[in-house]
């Protein structure tokens, strides 16, 4: 990996209060025009370096240095704007500006104190036109598709003259063609002499779209190499300490043949969504629901829980038909969910893990509108032991936790109405490996146990427990898989090539 590095950091430690040693000397040196992989699992370390390396938080200890040269003072905004940017997980997007005002936020009016509109809408087409980001300016931002969300903030971080760009899980909510089309943007802006930092926990991603890897393991740096230097199982090897194998089913209990039906859909339809949709899926069975960004998957499963309303057609679930009370008639009936983004629709960032872990389930925890405490952290305690989440206790903020154990959070409040159906949406997005499994083990163990469970999904990773898959090509249901279907035979049926 040879090459002026355009960011570094050196021997950089970070400790949060007395016993949470968040980075324990780590260094990281990203050579100019390439694009750098950092993985590991989550509480490695990894959102505290991009805190440091953005400027946000100051080290304890160590140094942070663009192209050879100390980075700027904390106070300096601006000149941290011109070296680095980070486009996040969660859009930093303003959603009720437009793409224009979203572009030059804070400096609409270029020195003046008075906006001239036609001015800024020019410079903004400007901008998008140099960078080849198709998008109107007057568009207002909530309407922008996430993949568009994400290059507009790439422009914008473009424009401050930043050629170092942190992506941060850029492909969570993406579909198998949308992320195509990042990656190749991701390309064209390398080739005109851009540099990324890449962080994601599809590690396939990074054999894809990176030259270079880091890897963190317990706030410590473990080893940086070239790609086609360290095979995959090495790399799950040095970020867990041991080789854990991602794509081999494991054995489950077989589900029933003769089980009824649980849930029932029948011939739903929502105009311009989807289209006489039926299927079943029986108690103990785990069926996918798979396709991509327009198939109508997602609509379909947010229909089932309430989340939207359906033009014709019905939902039962053990023969009851469910009426038109939305999300708490879908809940009543024994649905449990799990919904696409955990930031957005997931979890209420300013209450405790145990309060979002039971949410659910108010009338478990006290009488007569007064809730127990102690009743909430007994609840919540055993879903925190069920499921491994890593917290110090269940009065701590869900937003300090990492991802993956945040994702188990939302898991907990889903199951813990004890479900007879669990519609599950990219359950897995943005968690690391060992996370994955043990979410893929708590579905698996749901099932056993005989609730129904639909998994709606374009990863591979998410679909492989299932015992069969049907996908959906515009809005229809165009086929099914049973188990030990190939990857390739899936993936061409989901792109509608079948």
């Amino acid at each position: 990996m040879t090459g002026e590095p355009i960011a570094e950091a050196v021997d950089v430690s970070k400790r949060f209060g007395r016993n949470v040693i968040a980075l324990d000397r780590v260094g990281l040196r990203v050579v100019a025009g390439r694009t750098h992989a950092l993985v590991g699992r989550n509480g490695a370390g990894k959102s505290t370096l991009v805190s440091i390396l953005t400027g946000l938080v100051p080290p304890d200890a160590g140094e942070v240095r663009f192209n050879g040269l100390p980075a700027p003072s904390p106070a300096d905004r601006d000149a941290w704007r011109s070296k680095v940017a980070c486009v996040y997980q969660k859009s930093t997007i303003i959603p009720d500006l437009s793409v224009a005002e979203n572009l030059f936020v804070n400096s609409q009016g270029f020195g003046s104190r008075i906006i001239n509109w036609r001015r800024l809408r020019g410079r903004a087409r400007e901008l998008l036109d140099t960078w080849s980001v198709p998008v109107d300016v007057d568009t207002v931002a909530r309407d922008l598709s996430v993949e568009h969300r994400q290059l507009v903030e790439i422009a914008r971080s473009l424009s401050h003259g930043a050629r170092f760009i942190i992506l941060d899980e850029p492909t969570a909510q993406l579909d198998g063609p949308a992320i195509k089309r990042l990656f190749n943007r991701v390309r064209d802006l390398q080739a005109q002499g851009v540099t990324f930092l890449f962080i994601s926990h599809h590690l396939d991603e990074t054999y894809e779209i990176c030259q270079d890897v880091t890897v963190f393991r317990d706030a410590r740096h473990v080893v940086t190499a070239s790609v086609e230097e360290l095979g995959k199982r090495e790399l799950i090897a040095a970020m867990t300490g041991d080789s854990i194998e991602l794509e081999t089913p494991v054995a489950r209990r077989e589900p029933d043949a003769a089980a009824a039906a649980t849930l029932r859909v029948e011939e739903l339809s929502r105009p311009g969504e989807f289209t006489e949709v039926a299927f079943e899926v029986k108690a103990g069975e785990i069926a996918g629901l798979a396709g991509g960004g327009s198939s109508g998957r997602i609509e379909v499963a947010e229909t089932i829980v309430g989340l939207r309303k359906a033009a014709t057609g019905s939902v039962a679930v053990a023969g009851r038909r469910l009426g038109r009370g939305g999300v708490r008639a879908a809940l009543d009936s024994g649905i449990g969910f799990v919904p696409r983004d955990r930031h957005e629709e997931g979890l209420i960032p300013e209450m405790s893990v145990a309060d979002n872990a039971t949410l659910t389930v108010p009338r478990r925890l006290g009488r007569l509108g007064l809730l127990s405490r102690r009743t909430r952290n007994t609840v919540a305690g055993r879903a925190i032991d069920d499921l491994g989440i890593k917290t110090e206790g269940p009065d701590q903020s869900v937003a300090e936790l990492s991802g993956g154990n945040q994702q188990k959070v939302v898991f907990a409040r889903a199951l813990a109405t004890d479900p007879s159906v669990l519609v599950l949406i990219t359950p897995t997005a943005g968690v690391d490996v060992r996370s994955k499994e043990t979410l893929r083990a708590v579905v698996r163990d749901a099932a056993d146990r005989g609730t129904a469970v639909l998994v709606v999904s374009d990863e591979l990773d998410d679909l492989r427990d299932c015992d069969r898959v049907l996908v959906m090509v515009q809005g229809r249901i165009a086929g099914e898989f049973e188990k030990g279907w190939g990857d390739k035979e899936l993936v061409a049926a989901m792109e509608g090539l079948s």
